[in-house]
């Protein structure tokens, strides 16, 4: 397999350390091979273990036995962890262009995306909602081409609106966003998870899911004909569900997917079950993308106190990912 390509994210935050942790962990997790892209100097800041420079992504695999393999993206500044400046986040914005550049050229098999500040982005000219929305429009698709799923050992979700005000959901909430949600989440749950027939279930957008109009009317005027129009496609896909019960193990058997109507319907769930194994995979792509499910966290940063479990997943999942799509084209 092409090693993955795995962006540093910000120097000064536990980017460094979650993807040297991975390195660590390589064999007990049968991780793939892959070779981080950032400065170096970070990760000599977090880690003393062995980094090996490298000029060319072809010489990542045989390199990865003998230390981490580093693409090297200089930065100017000082890298401090915990203490992010402009200097750091041009060298994140950088990683993750190159990083991006060689994925679709093919001379990386995926990309794995390490937390990013977009504070800091924004003010070195980075001009995207987040590092989902930069890579969908670097491969040259429009958002609603594309969805958010954020999966960990034992629940996927995708919260069909994201970055936006609660008061701004229902309006946003359409037929047509929620039906191109269905439909990129049941092709990707086949093409990257090996899922021959996806169960998807939608969850309600009000209490109760609306409780037959007393609570709301978005699920019988917007849902319900939606979901019997995907159904008649052929897509197994159910609901609308009241959210407060679609969580609970017994509820989790029954589907390998819930789309939720906004951010924290989504994420609360999968946060709260799973925090330290939580992947960002971004369906839809003509590349495989995945993120670990957290952000820089520059509080714990350079401590050793990263837990790296949600980065070893997401280097797992791409490769898996990858290795299905390889499989496809031979």
């Amino acid at each position: 397999m092409t090693p993955l390509a795995v962006s540093l994210g910000d120097p000064a935050g536990v980017g460094p350390e979650i993807v040297a942790k991975a390195w660590d962990a390589r064999t007990g997790r049968a991780l793939p091979p892959f070779f981080a892209i950032g400065d170096p100097r970070a990760l000599a800041a977090v880690w003393a273990g062995p980094v090996v420079e490298i000029a060319d992504p072809a010489e990542a695999a045989d390199a990865f036995a003998a230390g981490l393999p580093v693409l090297p993206v200089r930065g100017t500044g000082e890298i401090r962890p915990g203490e992010p400046d402009l200097a750091g986040a041009q060298v994140a914005l950088d990683s993750l262009e190159q990083a991006m550049a060689l994925v679709l050229a093919g001379r990386a098999g995926a990309l794995v995306t390490a937390p990013v500040s977009k504070a800091q982005l924004y003010a070195v000219g980075f001009r995207y909602p987040g590092q989902t929305e930069f890579v969908t429009d670097r491969c040259g698709l429009d958002t609603d081409e594309t969805v958010m799923m954020l999966a960990g050992p034992g629940l996927r979700v995708v919260p069909m609106t994201t970055h936006v005000p609660l008061s701004a959901v229902p309006a946003l909430l359409t037929s047509e966003r929620i039906a191109a949600s269905v439909r990129v989440t049941a092709a990707g749950l086949r093409r990257d998870f090996g899922i021959a027939a996806p169960r998807l279930v939608l969850a309600g957008l009000n209490p109760h899911a609306g409780e037959s109009g007393a609570i709301g009317r978005e699920e019988i005027e917007v849902m319900e004909p939606t979901i019997a129009r995907l159904r008649s496609e052929g897509i197994d896909v159910t609901g609308p569900h009241a959210a407060d019960t679609l969580f609970h193990p017994r509820a989790r058997e029954r589907y390998d997917a819930a789309l939720c109507g906004y951010h924290d319907q989504a994420l609360v769930p999968i946060k709260t079950l799973f925090f330290d194994d939580g992947v960002n995979i971004t369906l839809g792509l003509p590349v495989v993308r995945t993120s670990p499910d957290h952000g820089t966290a520059f509080g714990i940063a350079g401590q050793d106190r990263a837990v790296a479990g949600a980065m070893i997943a997401a280097i797992a999942m791409a490769g898996l990912a990858a290795g299905r799509r390889a499989a496809e084209r031979a």
